[in-house]
């Protein structure tokens, strides 16, 4: 299979002979796991990075007792628990990536397939959940120290959002989008009274199959600030301002379900912000047949949806443009990596989202190249010692790693007498470009404004040993995710206008660049930069869109 790293390696020979030769032998090029935690006490069923270099966990209230206890040896009643009516264990937790150390947090109600997404301000809020948290808003602020917890809003929900979608707006505000017989959206903040009821959106019921499941949604804001919404094997754009439906796509090929449980993944390849029409693109990738959850629920799993689509869905006449992933896959996480590039971690061979109803773990991820040739985009990298199913996710670190935790395919915490037992461990896989040997490629960042504003230009100044004069150097940021489900709300990459590189001193360069050029193609708020050099990307730099 020839990839970017193998045409990589190809023009390291030719270019740098011992250095390519080094490269040749490294089996990093399939990437790197590292165990952080073989215990945080908790499965992560949600996931998000915030500004401060700290990871919100979270899984749900009603499992049963987790392993962290709760701190100050407080204790959570609930009356409508259905495990415990007294809990004094910990269901959140939240991460820090420089120090891999963790503490608890307290949830009062259920977060259980909730969903969630950053302010601004870099404010988490996160929406809905199970039984007493349905219609609860919880928010959780980045600030420093151990001061921070969750701050919960009871009843602040129009309806019940249980499997609901979320996705930020130009504007600033969340549109909360369907849930478990949901056929509608609300907004949050609310901009008035007049806005407090939520909104019907029939498409959604239409797309139900006959277990009333469309769930989790996959939205992506476009560049020109509606709302791609595709739910099972149908899509929309949708002007959420007017309640108006602008365009219906094609069913994607195969007509198999690609929302839970059928659980594919979604991601809106990177935006290049560098022409007066902003071209958008969707990828989907995995899932489930149509029957494989009944046929999962009497004991037989069916093999998984091996193949992609992909839609421009800025053309004249979109058409789904189908490819093969090299193995089967239902339950991955797809996340945009900072050289552009999309990794698909995560999930299961056979079988559906649901209790007990997967089998087959794949603990190779793929490594996807939007822009390779044809039916030579994918590459298999290195396999992970654990089974990753229901409730599994990921998410993109700051330093270009990729955190993985969770995996609790039964309704309660279960560690023994099960194929798969409940995990609550913490792992980290580094992509190839992560390996020593790109060192000498790899670019740092020494000085950037933490501002950045719309259609300005900045300039960022960064050091690399050995810059390549026949090489490209790309500016790009990233909005983190929101992950739980296989699908990781929010996320985006903006390729920025710029890029021309100019040399300042011994091995430091400095690159123009320009923010983005309206807010629909990148909201308000906190995103990662990085720097691309040679296809080898620095570490993040957190920086603040206003």
């Amino acid at each position: 299979m020839v990839t970017f790293l193998l045409l990589h390696l190809l023009f390291m020979i030719h270019f740098y002979p011992e250095k390519g030769r080094i490269l040749a032998s490294d089996p990093r090029l399939q990437g790197e796991w590292h165990l952080l935690h073989r215990s945080i006490g908790i499965s992560a069923m949600h996931m998000q990075l915030m500004k401060n270099n700290k990871v919100v966990m979270f899984d749900r209230t009603d499992f049963g007792p987790s392993n962290l206890s709760l701190p100050g040896r407080r204790c959570r009643y609930d009356p409508s628990d259905e495990v415990l009516k007294k809990d004094c264990t910990a269901h959140s937790i939240i991460y820090d990536i420089g120090t891999n150390t963790y503490r608890a947090l307290t949830v009062q109600t259920d977060t259980w397939c909730s969903s969630g997404a950053v302010l601004q301000d870099g404010t988490l809020v996160q929406t809905g959940g199970f039984n007493d948290g349905d219609h609860v808003i919880r928010t959780l602020a980045p600030c420093s120290g151990d001061i921070c917890d969750w701050v919960e809003y009871p009843r602040l929900l129009s309806e019940r959002r249980w499997y609901a979608s979320n996705q930020i707006l130009p504007d600033g505000r969340v549109i909360i989008v369907g849930g478990r017989a949901q056929f509608n959206y609300e907004f949050y903040p609310r901009n008035s009274s007049s806005s407090s009821e939520s909104i019907s959106l029939n498409f959604l019921r239409e797309t139900r199959d006959e277990y009333e499941n469309n769930l989790y949604p996959f939205l992506h804001l476009l560049p020109d600030g509606n709302l791609f919404i595709f739910a099972n094997t149908r899509s929309i754009i949708f002007d959420y301002k007017h309640n108006a439906i602008l365009r219906e796509f094609p069913a994607i090929p195969g007509h198999d379900p690609r929302n839970y449980p059928s659980s594919g993944s979604s991601v809106l390849l990177p935006i290049y912000d560098k022409n007066s029409r902003v071209e958008a693109e969707v990828m989907i990738c995995g899932g489930a047949s149509h029957n494989a959850y009944p046929l999962a629920i009497q004991g037989t799993f069916t093999r998984a949806k091996s193949t992609c689509g992909r839609l421009k869905v800025t053309d004249e006449k979109p058409a789904w443009k189908m490819e093969n992933m090299p193995m089967p896959r239902v339950m991955g996480d797809m996340l945009i990596l900072p050289d552009g590039d999309v990794i698909i971690i995560n999930g299961a061979g056979s079988g559906t989202a649901g209790w007990e109803y997967a089998r087959n773990p794949v603990k190779r991820p793929l490594i996807y190249k939007p822009n390779g040739k044809t039916n030579n985009r994918f590459s298999v990298m290195a396999a992970a010692s654990r089974p990753r199913l229901y409730h599994s996710t990921a998410v993109l670190l700051t330093d270009g790693r990729i955190l993985v935790g969770g995996s609790n395919p039964h309704i309660y915490y279960n560690f023994t007498g099960v194929d798969y037992p409940t995990d609550i461990s913490l792992e980290s896989f580094s992509p190839p470009y992560l390996s020593p040997q790109h060192d000498f490629l790899r670019p740092r960042v020494i000085g950037v404004d933490e501002i950045l504003s719309y259609k300005k230009e900045f300039s960022l100044t960064f050091t690399v040993p050995e810059f390549l004069k026949m090489g490209t150097v790309s500016v790009r940021i990233i909005a983190p995710s929101f992950t739980t489900h296989a699908f990781s709300m929010n996320q985006r990459m903006v390729v920025l206008k710029g890029g021309g590189v100019s040399s300042i001193g011994s091995n430091v360069y400095r690159v123009d660049a320009f923010g983005p050029s309206t807010p629909e193609i990148a909201p308000l708020g906190y995103y990662l930069l990085f720097v691309v050099h040679g296809g080898i990307p620095s570490s993040g730099m957190w920086v603040k869109i206003q």
